[in-house]
């Protein structure tokens, strides 16, 4: 049996970027028998097929996402991964390089407003 379909239908219809164990719980709940090495070995599959979007951060768990061109805000402090949309920087990209090259992943590090608001009010939990 092949799990592939369903878990790329999980990750291009979550709202959240979700980690393999998350992504895991998810099919085991359907699925008591799978295992964790069964949902990593079709993630990466997927990932390298260009089929979902792996999204590195330094210090923790991948994540992955949908293709849909989109950027990524990262809370320094917290790891809350946001979908933003930029203006997109391809032709300026390409213009500054001087040829053409494959993608690029725009991460802008931040404080979400939860971990803002707990730094303002440390007493508060």
């Amino acid at each position: 049996m092949t799990y592939e379909r369903e878990i790329r239908d999980i990750i291009i219809h979550s709202v959240e970027h979700l980690t393999v164990e998350q992504i895991y719980a998810k099919m085991k709940s359907r699925y008591p028998k799978i295992v964790l090495a069964t949902v990593y070995n079709n993630v990466n599959k997927l990932w390298r097929a260009g089929s979902i979007r792996r999204v590195s951060v330094e210090n923790m768990p991948d994540r992955y996402d949908r293709l849909v061109k989109h950027d990524h805000l990262v809370c320094q402090k917290c790891g809350r991964l946001a979908d933003i949309s930029f203006e997109d920087l391809t032709a300026s990209l390409r213009r500054q390089l001087g040829e053409d090259f494959l993608s690029y992943d725009l991460k802008v590090f931040y404080l979400c407003p939860d971990c803002r608001e707990r730094e303002d009010h440390p007493d508060v939990t």
